[in-house]
This record gives C-alpha cells, sequence and structure tokens, in this order.
C-alpha cells in the first residue's frame, strides 16, 4: 500500500470517528482530499486508493492538474481565493467553487460557465474568525449575499465555508464551526435551501465533523507537509 493510501485510509478512520461521537452518519461527511502544490501523479495514487474529490487553491495549477487527469473522472473544487480575471477557467474546468466572497465574482462564473457543462456548485466563504488576513465575507452579509447568488443562472448554491484561525484547543476549534453552522441555519431560514457546510482541515477535521460539517478539506493528512518550493 502507498504512503497516500495508507494516509487515506487513516483519514477516513478519523472521520468514521468523529462522527460516531457525534452521533452521525459518516456517509455525510465528505473527504475532499486537497492536492494543491503535489504532482498530478500523487493525485493518481489517491484516485488509485478510491479518493474521487479533490481541492486546488491555484488556478493554473489546478487546470493543469484536471486536464492530466481527465480520464480517471475526479470530481474537482477549486477552494482557494479567486480573482475576477482569473473566473473562466475556473468557470469551465470544475465542478465545484467554495470560496465565493463577493457578488461579482459569482456573477463572472455564471455568466462563463459553459451551458454544456451542469451548473456549477457554490459555497460563500464566510470569515468566521474576523482575521483581516483571511478571505470571506462579513458574517453580517452571508445572507443577503447568499440570496443574491442563488438567483444567477449556472450556478447552484451549496452551503458555505470558512478557514478559522488554528488553535489546538478543542473547544476553540468547535467554536467558529457552530457559528458558521448558526450562519448557515440563518441562510436557510431566509428561504436559501442549504445543504453543505465546507469546514474542518487536517489538524480540526473533528471539532468541524463535531458541528456538522458535510465537507473536510484535508491536504496534510493525505499528501504530508507542503512542498513549497
Amino acid at each position: 500500500m502507498s504512503a497516500i493510501a495508507s494516509n487515506l485510509q487513516a483519514v477516513r478512520a478519523r472521520i468514521v470517528k468523529a462522527a460516531s461521537n457525534a452521533g452521525r452518519s459518516p456517509e455525510k461527511v465528505e473527504l475532499l482530499a486537497v492536492s494543491k502544490t503535489w504532482p498530478a501523479d500523487c493525485v493518481v495514487a489517491a484516485a488509485r486508493a478510491g479518493q474521487r474529490a479533490f481541492g486546488e487553491n491555484y488556478v493554473q495549477e489546478g487546470v493543469d492538474k484536471v486536464l492530466a487527469t481527465v480520464d480517471l473522472d475526479l470530481v474537482w473544487h477549486f477552494i482557494g481565493p479567486l480573482q475576477s480575471n482569473k473566473t473562466r477557467p475556473v468557470a469551465e474546468h470544475f465542478a465545484w467553487v467554495h470560496s465565493i466572497e463577493r457578488l461579482k465574482i459569482a456573477e463572472r462564473l455564471s455568466a462563463q460557465r459553459p451551458a454544456a457543462l451542469p451548473p456549477l456548485q457554490i459555497c460563500v466563504q464566510v470569515n468566521v474568525s474576523g482575521e483581516t488576513s483571511k478571505s470571506g465575507c462579513a458574517p453580517e452579509e452571508a445572507v443577503a449575499l447568499c440570496q443574491a447568488i442563488a438567483d444567477l443562472p449556472r450556478l447552484t448554491l451549496r452551503g458555505l465555508m470558512a478557514i478559522p484561525e488554528p488553535t489546538d484547543d478543542f473547544a476553540a476549534q468547535r467554536a467558529p464551526f457552530c457559528r458558521l453552522r448558526e450562519i448557515f441555519e440563518q441562510v436557510r431560514a431566509a428561504g436559501v435551501p442549504l445543504d453543505s457546510l465546507s469546514m474542518g482541515m487536517s489538524h480540526d477535521l473533528e471539532a468541524a465533523v463535531a458541528e456538522g460539517a458535510t465537507i473536510v478539506r484535508i491536504g496534510t493528512a493525505i499528501f504530508g507537509e507542503r512542498n513549497h518550493t
């Protein structure tokens, strides 16, 4: 068994245990393998181990991997910050975008999504920790932004995403995920039928699952420490 296959097995076991501890079905939590900075060969190794959903943070790198693995029938999620001048390749090559924080970006993706493809699945990123360095709309703007995006053609608004400030304390990890879930319920109460909470990474997936995550974005625990060169 390859190291990546072994790591995937371990991460899946963590998800099962976390879901069980939270009284949830593990099938309700999707594992998104974050392959940014790792070559397509690593994606292929993960795919051979049964992984189908992959996340990328950088547009060109992501598009290159989508094209390099087109015969593997993978589902590609764009999860990084997205500038307006780079929306077209994302609209043309990805199935999901998790990092929408402005209506303008959603409008461009809507206009540029090819008619031959299924609607682009969208999550709105919320800055639940209030960090100035983090992307995401302010919590108080989330409902109005979601309502506006829900009306756009060629997009399907699915849920919310967050990247909280890292901490090793379990209770402190849960707090921002709880806040995102509260905003999720506010959006649903406003008439937008969300079903996805994209939250939790290698160090805090247990806290995220405890608070209702439906997608956990795992990179380091699958592929190893990032290669930043």
